[in-house]
Formats: C-alpha cells, sequence, structure tokens
C-alpha cells in the first residue's frame, strides 16, 4: 500500500510553508533502506525564511541550515539539545530558507523495526507514542544527519507519498517547543488522531 503510492513532485513543496503544510497532513512518510518504514504524517509546523522570528532561517544562510536555502522537496535535518534530530521538508523556491517540521506520524508499516529504534520493549509495537514527536520520529525512521539534503521526491530511500488519504478532523493551533514566534498558528494536526504529540 505505501510502495503503491507516488513520491510527491517538486511542485508541490515549491509554495511557502504554511500553505504546504496543512497539506502534508495525511501524506506518507517512506523509509525505504532495505527495510520498509511507512507512516501517515498527523502533526506539522511551519516556519518560514528570514520574517520568522522562530526559524533557523532567519539570519539566513550557514553550514547548519544550508538545506532550508536549497530546492523544494529536500530533507532539512538538524540536532536539538546536542541529542535528537529533527526533520523537515523544504518548501518554497531555492533560497527562501522555508520549510515543515514533521512533528508526529501514525505508524503503518515497519513497526516491528521502528519498535527495535526506538528500545521499546516488544509490547509497545502499536503504541501511539512511538512516532508521538519529531524526535521519536526520526528514531523511529533512523533519520539522522546523513539524510540532510536527500531529495524526498524519489521513490529511493526517503520519501513523502500521498495515497489519496486526507483527515476529516485538520486543526491549527500555535507551534509549541519554542521561545519566540509562539503565537503564529502554523502547526497542523488530525485531531482525530491518538499520535499527535500535544493536543
Amino acid at each position: 500500500m505505501e510502495s503503491a503510492a507516488s513520491p510527491l513532485p517538486p511542485e508541490f513543496y515549491e509554495r511557502p510553508a504554511p500553505e504546504v503544510a496543512p497539506d502534508l497532513v495525511g501524506k506518507l512518510l517512506v523509509h525505504n533502506d532495505g527495510s520498509l518504514r511507512a507512516g501517515r504524517i498527523v502533526e506539522v509546523e511551519a516556519y518560514c525564511g528570514d520574517g520568522d522570528p522562530a526559524a533557523h532561517s532567519r539570519n539566513g544562510p550557514t553550514a547548519r541550515n544550508a538545506s532550508m536555502f536549497g530546492p523544494p522537496g529536500r530533507l532539512y535535518v538538524y540536532r536539538i539539545y546536542g541529542l535528537h534530530w529533527c526533520a523537515n521538508t523544504v518548501c518554497a523556491p531555492a533560497g527562501v530558507g522555508d520549510a515543515v517540521l514533521l512533528r508526529a506520524l501514525e505508524p503503518l508499516g515497519g513497526c516491528e523495526l521502528m519498535t527495535v529504534r526506538r528500545g521499546e520493549s516488544g509490547k509497545r509495537i502499536v503504541s501511539r507514542d512511538l512516532c508521538s514527536g519529531p524526535a521519536k520520529l526520526t528514531e523511529a525512521f533512523d533519520i539522522d544527519g546523513t539524510h540532510d539534503g536527500c531529495d524526498l521526491t524519489t521513490a529511493d530511500g526517503l520519501s513523502i507519498r500521498d495515497d489519496g488519504w486526507t483527515p476529516a478532523n485538520l486543526q491549527s493551533a500555535c507551534r509549541i517547543g519554542i521561545n519566540r514566534g509562539t503565537e503564529v498558528p502554523w502547526r497542523w494536526f488530525d485531531g482525530s488522531s491518538p499520535h499527535v504529540s500535544v493536543r
């Protein structure tokens, strides 16, 4: 089911992050590195270039955020607290610095492997907490700094795909986990999903 869906084309991402973000909810994140893992995106946050005080790109390109300024449809991966990786889809035309943080997934395939990656016990395989946060998601999907800049629009490795499913209860709220730009309602999530990180 997951592998039959087509990867989203670069044109899908070539829009401002607040336009792309709600359209990503319901799409599939697929990692095929010899072992297939798939999950439905249920929560995202948008970050917008130099006008957004919470965006890594607010002060222009650096070695850390260079992928944010790359072509749309690439992956921007960064580390927080020196411990955890976070994954973002690069949006807007190259040079703008927009991205959408992938905050939570509903696991659909490869749950046993995700569980091993998360270091959970076997009875937690179908837990709603398996990918219910940006760091949990990257750990379960084995995403790290080596994936920074990878192309999400191809069928190999990491990709985001469309199987036609859309959430019936799409909701928006203010972004969380930041201390600037918290008033902007640029967080979207499936209000019916138990896999969302925070309601």
